[in-house]
């Protein structure tokens, strides 16, 4: 399957973005949808206003995909999906809500990539991430790429070159991403890990004024989220060198994998998904993951959730709960060897 279309993404996000920004906290829709509704404390299933909680702000890619699903969702379950922002702390705040909530089938968390880890970066978060939730069904992927200011480095056009050329300078080089502990931070320190080279860490907080600095030459080079880059890399602002996915993207076909430019098994993919809490009746659980299933497969859903800059991307409640264990491990890991720490 494509990673992206051919149309331009940027136009496409800020329409996505800004349009599902505007339509508030409830999506409620009739429901048509018929079948056999498993049994839940209380009585049958969905038999009142679901809670979907979002650890992020309105408007970002996160939110986009949650308040689609959650659309869907209300249209296929007949009742109504509530959108639930509760921004803080890599997500954590949230997480902790969601995680000391009623198991009854009527709070789902979307989960990203930084809540996941936010317990290796927060000394307190009060939940934990294998014990305190029930994997439901992953939705998206978000791509990342390595990028760099090319009037800076004009002679560094693949990988390869970037890595020679900070092995070669006396001090290390600078890269940025958008935090302390963000995903671009972390991937990059896997890159460095397995390359054998350095380069410093100047974090910012945000992509936006860290993709502003590296356009500007204050930070020559930034592990980035591909759809805040692709405007300015289109733009000839930005040279993106590589993709940390395992496949190469559509938008970008002319730029290959790390993996393909000598780090093999290389991946590094921010992403998200459904979580209940801990408890949750296994046939709620496998009741959403069909439905969410069902709704990834929509072709309307797909670009719209490619107009936010994410991939759909569904994995059942086990697939779900082996790439929990599994990115909590490797990300984990490299916060504990680098000395990683929230700011």
């Amino acid at each position: 399957m494509p990673l992206f279309p051919t149309a331009p993404l940027a136009r496409a996000t800020r329409r996505t973005l800004l349009g599902l920004a505007a339509a508030g906290p409830l999506a409620l829709l009739p429901a048509g949808h018929a079948g056999a509704q498993p049994s839940a404390p209380g009585g049958a299933w969905p038999g009142k206003m679901i809670r979907l909680v979002v650890p992020f702000p309105a408007g970002g890619p996160t939110d986009t995909a949650s308040r689609i699903v959650g659309q869907k969702l209300a249209e296929r379950l007949g009742q109504a999906v509530v959108v639930d922002n509760r921004p803080g702390a890599s997500g954590s705040i949230a997480a902790l809500q969601v995680a000391k909530s009623d198991p009854d089938g009527y709070t789902l968390m979307m989960l990203a990539t930084p809540t996941l880890l936010a317990p290796h970066l927060y000394k307190k978060t009060g939940y934990d991430t294998l014990k305190d939730f029930t994997p439901v069904a992953t939705v998206y992927d978000l791509p990342i790429v390595v990028v760099v200011n090319p009037a800076q480095l004009p002679d560094v056009k693949t990988l390869p070159q970037l890595i020679a050329h900070a092995k070669a300078q006396k001090t290390p080089m600078n890269y940025t991403s958008s935090g302390t502990g963000s995903f671009g931070h972390l991937s990059m320190e896997l890159l460095k890990q397995m390359g054998g080279f350095d380069m410093q860490h100047v974090p910012y907080k945000g992509g936006v004024p860290a993709i502003t600095d590296t356009i500007g030459g204050q930070v020559p080079v930034m592990y980035a989220d591909l759809v805040a880059a692709l405007p300015h890399v289109q733009a000839g602002k930005l040279r993106a060198l590589a993709v940390g996915s395992p496949r190469r993207v559509t938008m970008l076909p002319d730029v290959p994998t790390i993996a393909e430019q000598g780090f093999q098994g290389y991946d590094a993919v921010s992403w998200g998904g459904l979580m209940a809490p801990r408890g949750t009746p296994k046939a709620v659980v496998d009741r959403v993951a069909g439905e969410v299933r069902q709704i990834l497969a929509e072709k309307d859903v797909q670009d719209r959730l490619l107009g936010a800059g994410a991939i759909a991307h569904f994995q059942d409640p086990a697939q779900m709960a082996e790439r929990v264990r599994q990115d909590y491990a490797k990300w984990g890991g490299i916060i504990r060897d680098k000395g990683i720490a929230s700011e």
